[in-house]
């Protein structure tokens, strides 16, 4: 069994490199009102709400992807290092016969009988987004470097990947230094060596020796580049010579775009190893920008102050994610954090509005000046930051706040953390009824067997990629046709109702019951599985193509911007393989299982499938994240179904 360091690594990592550097269906006709929350909190979720460290969302790859581009004879040779005795590959050919032929370290060809006996037909993501290929597992071979001599025959695909599962002992850790993916701006990418011996953790030099390292640039339109990354502590790596790597490069279209880290070398044993990482990475435009001047807030109805922020370059009607801090002073002039305040706006008139109840000026016993702190506004779909400041300074209306105990020590309500409620006309008081409501997950469809839900209706959005936020604004749209709903979700379509639930207004707002929102296999912290997707698909195509709110990073910046009241309304459950033995590395899917940590689920790995702040319902051996794994479709648990139908809220 693989044992995950993510939460070890990723710690040394930030400390080491800040130093260094219905029965109906979804049709989506038409978007309906955005109604969005005025989102507030105390100021002790300050942290929580912040922009995050990108070193917290580092990839931790034990695997490579190769590209296998070949030469105008139709040949192409790769060194495939073998370490343990074992080989486990994937070949990516879209589909093409590439007679692979497997040499050894001293010149010895593998027999084509043992080849064809370790390989199997395999597939990588997905019934709709993933790519067939051939899963090879051989075990008794030398230790060191192979030699894969492939041949494409005429008229077939030109190029592929070759996908290696590496030692688990020794990962890539890499990320992205920040996340502003604009086009023309800069983009870094840092990365190092990290080794688990099982007694301490080692990075950079300490983890192994690199040979080369190189980033890979791969375009919108698929044109692919070499650069080289760098160690000498001239390009914010650190120190010359420490194991620290960065490189970067400028996207000059918007659209995703793939850096890929590409490392050779040897470890602490002398073993060859090879290990790549995928960022896959949307580039937008640059969008608004803070207009000159100061914030300014104003009453929108007694006790309510509209916070207007001023800005250019908005788009009338577009709408974004902001979220900022709120600061004020006390009688000594000292610093008072008040709360944090933010949601989805709508542009309008050269500004921004948001949402602040006077009662946390009084609860924080705060006075003027006021500020605004760590504001930024970000679009919604990727959560790139368009516009930031540091401090803004906040002029308000002369406040006539009661300054007593009672006053600083009420209890924090609805309208105070959402702002008020829709007027019942723009709510569609018309709707009626209650329902519990089945949501699928990305590139998917009608995954829940109904009739095991009483009271309930299927949301379908069949084989579609969508955005957090394009998706929660589909579920809104399905569900006006009731009063009230709850929801049970599979992947994403979990990580969807919670956005919708925190952002927006909706019947969820209405529901009663034990449990508003309830998931299986959600990726709500990423899955690596992105990142090697997008990059395959960039050649090969797929048919939903490449979601960044599914990657590491993309999550973490989601997740940055999600209340702790809003998870709290949640209630999750995850799954992963059936163990069989002690001693073979079980899996879901043959393909996923190179590139994923145990224990996972084919698509989430347990680690990533986690929501601080919500309800854990527990863990199942033996269930895979969809059909055609080896295990049983998690959402096709009988009684887990039964006991999350009765609980739902409606």
């Amino acid at each position: 069994m693989r044992k995950r360091t993510g939460t070890v690594v990723r710690t040394m990592l930030c400390a080491s490199m800040l130093i260094a550097m219905g029965t109906g269906a979804a049709t989506g006709a038409g978007r309906a009102p955005l109604q969005p929350k005025q989102l507030a909190g105390p100021a002790t979720e300050f942290e929580a709400m912040r922009a995050p460290d990108p070193a917290h969302a580092a990839i931790l790859s034990r695997s490579a992807l190769l590209p296998v581009v070949f030469d105008a004879s139709g040949q192409a040779t790769l060194r495939v290092p073998v370490h343990h005795g074992r080989l486990d590959a994937m070949l990516l050919s879209g589909g093409a016969d590439w007679s692979p032929r497997l040499v050894s370290p001293a010149g010895v060809e593998l027999a084509q009988a043992t080849l064809a006996r370790g390989a199997r037909a395999s597939r990588l993501g997905g019934e709709h987004d993933g790519q067939a290929g051939t899963v090879v597992r051989l075990d008794g071979l030398v230790r060191g470097d192979w030699t894969l001599h492939l041949q494409a025959r005429s008229g077939e695909g030109a190029r592929g990947y070759l996908l290696l599962k590496g030692d688990d002992r020794l990962e890539l850790a890499s990320h992205q230094v920040h996340r502003r993916q604009l086009v023309g701006e800069r983009m870094d990418i840092v990365a190092m060596l990290a080794a688990d011996d099982g007694t301490r953790v080692a990075l950079g030099r300490d983890a192994g020796h690199v040979r080369s390292a190189q980033l890979r640039i791969v375009a919108p339109d698929g044109t692919a580049t070499l650069r080289p990354m760098h160690d000498d502590g001239r390009h914010g790596d650190g120190g010359a010579g420490d194991g620290r790597l960065a490189g970067g490069f400028v996207p000059d279209a918007t659209g995703t775009w793939i850096a890929q880290v590409i490392v050779h070398g040897h470890d602490r044993l002398g073993t060859p190893f090879v290990r790549t990482a995928e960022h896959a990475l949307p580039v937008i435009e640059a969008g608004p920008r803070l207009a000159a001047g100061t914030a300014s807030a104003a009453y929108s109805s007694p006790g309510r102050l509209s916070v207007r922020l001023p800005l250019a370059n908005a788009g009338k009607g577009a709408h974004y994610r902001v979220l900022a801090e709120v600061w004020g002073r006390d009688g000594k002039g000292g610093e008072v954090p008040v709360a944090w305040i933010g949601g989805m706006a709508e542009a309008g008139d050269g500004g921004l509005s948001l949402g602040l109840d006077e009662r946390w000026i009084a609860r924080a016993g705060a006075l003027a000046p006021f500020e605004l702190r760590a504001l930024r506004i970000e679009d919604p779909d990727h959560f790139i930051p368009l516009a930031t400041a540091t401090r803004l300074p906040l002029s308000t209306p002369r406040l006539r706040l009661p300054r007593t105990a009672p006053a600083r020590q009420a209890a924090i309500d609805e309208l105070m953390t959402m702002g008020p409620r829709p007027a019942a006309a723009d709510a569609r008081a018309a709707a009626t009824g209650r329902k519990l409501v089945l949501v699928h997950g990305y590139c998917s469809g009608g995954v829940w067997p109904q009739a095991q839900f009483a009271n309930s209706a299927t949301f379908l959005d069949a084989n579609q990629n969508r955005s957090h936020d394009q998706f929660a604004q589909r579920i809104k749209s399905f569900g006006a046709q009731w009063n009230s709903f709850g929801t049970v979700a599979h992947s994403q379509g979990g990580a969807a109702s919670l956005h919708l639930y925190a952002y927006y207004w909706s019947g969820l707002d209405n529901a009663s019951g034990s449990r508003l929102m309830q998931s299986v296999g959600t990726p709500y912290q990423g899955t690596n599985l992105s990142g090697i997707i997008a990059t395959v698909g960039n050649w090969f195509g797929v048919a939903c193509g490449s979601n960044s709110n599914m990657t590491y990073s993309g999550a973490s910046a989601w997740l940055a911007g999600i209340p702790t009241s809003a998870r709290s309304k949640v209630n999750y459950y995850t799954t992963a393989f059936r163990t069989t033995n002690w001693y073979t590395n079980d899996y879901c899917n043959a393909a996923s299982d190179l590139v994923l940590g145990d224990p996972e689920d084919g698509t989430v790995e347990r680690a990533y499938a986690q929501l601080p702040g919500a309800t854990n319902r527990g863990h199942t051996a033996g269930q895979c994240h969809t059909a055609g794994m080896r295990d049983p479709a998690q959402y096709r648990d009988s009684s887990r179904n039964a006991t999350m139908s009765s609980n739902a809220a409606r």
